[in-house]
């Protein structure tokens, strides 16, 4: 009588990794949808302080003015007479965000004021000015 010879030894053991590359692709689409993108404003500026000063959860786009009055938003150096449009473009991609202006401690008044007309006449209600908390 002859044995019957396994050849479990011959066989190439594998592992599958088709599962796992499913799971980490699934997780990577989930992880794009679920962000939420900021839109930088493309300088820095030093803004002034405040007591009351928050942090808004919300606020998708940054809006920064300079000290010289230039507006800055994506990084992009705009005029005032193009901020609504360039803000109306940038909600069509996010209808639910907010949009927050970091003016200049330096920066003029009447340049912010003016900034925000644009904004609230682009349709966004939740505007806010950036400020840094004080230290107590």
């Amino acid at each position: 009588m002859r044995r019957r010879h396994s050849d479990s030894a011959d066989e190439e053991a594998e592992i599958n990794l088709a599962p796992m590359l499913d799971i980490v692709f699934i997780m990577l689409i989930f992880f794009v949808v679920t962000t939420s993108f900021v839109k930088e404003s493309g300088i820095e500026v030093n803004r002034p302080t405040a007591q009351t000063a928050q942090r808004a959860a919300h606020a998708n786009i940054l809006i920064a003015i300079a000290p010289n009055g230039e507006i800055w938003i994506d990084k992009r150096a705009v005029d005032i007479r193009s901020v609504r449009a360039v803000i109306e473009r940038l909600m069509a991609q996010n209808p639910a965000g907010g949009v927050v202006i970091q003016g200049d401690r330096s920066a003029h008044i009447g340049l912010l004021v003016e900034v925000m007309d644009q904004v609230r006449k682009a349709g966004v209600r939740n505007v806010s000015i950036a400020a840094t908390p004080e230290a107590r």
